[in-house]
């Protein structure tokens, strides 16, 4: 750990060094740390996969996923399982920042002149490689789902993947910066984060939806993800989005949520470990 801190606190020749060399530091420290602990990387993939063979069995061929159509719920279910895998790995991932305080790390490299921005980026960096890899590992099911992908749709799957990993890994830093308890981010993933999932179409469509649950699901950004891995897995299929809107969205999304991380890395110093 000390070592780690040392290397970030280096002085180079070029303010683009100094911003990148940092941010590859704590990326790299968070891919090596992930796949360190392998229970989390089985949690990850594991949890995710059983909810949805266990709920596409229930369902069947019962589910509508509308315009007549009776589509498998395993299919269906499909891009919102994808889009869950991306979520916990993102978000827990930024659980990290929490441990890095308690150890004393974040606070060395804090001291160090280093430029928040290369916290920021490195941090967000690193949770959304693992998410987008979690999530890209996750397509080798996607035959038992009744896709077959080409090699354009992979390279879109995975442009789509690395924008809603970014989203919520920038999400899940700006929401663990303030706190000092893992307990309360928990809290705040299962009574926030758990529920935009819900409510992104990952279970039920948006023209099935009540008046209400239609207005959030329009609302929540989540949902244009879900919707542009479905268009993608599912040529031809029915969204209800245009999938350039989906993806402008993503974009968006991305970009409002590491404005929103680096201004509370910005606005808020981290505190010593008790």
């Amino acid at each position: 750990m000390a070592t780690q801190a040392a290397t970030l606190a280096r002085p180079t020749g070029q303010s683009s060094g100094g911003l990148l060399l940092p941010a590859f530091t704590l990326w790299w420290r968070e891919i090596v740390r992930f796949y360190r602990q392998t229970t989390r990387v089985i949690g990850v993939l594991a949890s995710p996969l059983v909810f949805w063979l266990v709920l596409g069995s229930g369902f069947g061929t019962s589910f509508s996923s509308g315009g007549g159509s009776q589509q498998h719920y395993l299919d269906y279910s499909y891009p919102g399982i994808l889009t869950l895998i991306v979520l916990f790995t993102s978000i827990f991932a930024m659980m990290s920042v929490i441990e890095d305080r308690k150890e004393g790390f974040l606070l060395s490299v804090l001291v160090a002149p280093v430029p928040r921005a290369a916290i920021v980026l490195g941090k967000v960096l690193g949770g959304t490689t693992l998410a987008a890899m979690q999530g890209l590992i996750f397509l080798v099911f996607a035959p038992f789902a009744g896709i077959h992908l080409g090699l354009l749709q992979v390279l879109l799957v995975a442009v789509v993947v690395f924008l809603v990993a970014f989203a919520l890994t920038a999400l899940g830093f700006a929401i663990a910066w303030p706190m000092d308890s893992s307990q309360a981010f928990h809290g705040i993933v299962n009574l926030f984060l758990i529920p935009l999932w819900l409510v992104s179409g990952a279970l039920f469509p948006i023209s099935g939806a009540s008046g209400w649950i239609r207005v959030v699901m329009r609302l929540n950004p989540l949902t244009y993800g879900v919707e542009a891995l479905r268009a993608l897995l599912y040529p031809g299929i029915e969204t209800a989005f245009p999938l350039s809107s989906d993806i402008a969205t993503l974009v968006l999304f991305s970009l409002v949520m590491f404005a929103l991380a680096f201004l509370m890395a910005n606005r808020r110093s981290t505190k010593p470990a008790a």
